[in-house]
């Protein structure tokens, strides 16, 4: 193999390692064209969403944060969360029909002793 022919392969190869990306990088919009090119009900919505979803991302990079401080692994923290937060969900809801259940109770004692 000749030195010309390497040459034209390493020509090659670096157009497309460095001219792909590049090609990519100029062809792809940036968000704010992409927003102007929403029909107008869109850009309302998107708008209007953006603050939730700002909120929603700004808490999912906190929890992120607080279970990479422990030592064990995100998916392990996490997942103790999880069923932390749901035992909590349970015992709310017991809480709250055991106190529907005592004011059915007390509406019925009412209802036979009208004193």
């Amino acid at each position: 193999m000749s030195g010309r022919l390497w040459l034209k392969m390493g020509a090659a190869g670096g157009i497309m390692c460095i001219g792909g990306p590049a090609l990519i990088y100029y062809v792809t919009p940036t968000e704010e064209e992409l927003f102007k090119r929403y029909n107008p009900e869109l850009q309302k919505r998107s708008l209007e969403n953006r603050q939730k979803k700002q909120e929603d991302f700004d808490n999912f990079v906190g929890k992120l944060k607080e279970y990479s401080r422990s030592n064990k692994p995100i998916w392990e923290a996490a997942a103790e969360d999880e069923a932390r937060t749901r035992a909590t969900g349970i015992e709310e809801q017991q809480r709250i029909t055991d106190e529907i259940q005592k004011r059915r109770d007390e509406i019925k004692r009412h209802s036979l002793n009208p004193n």
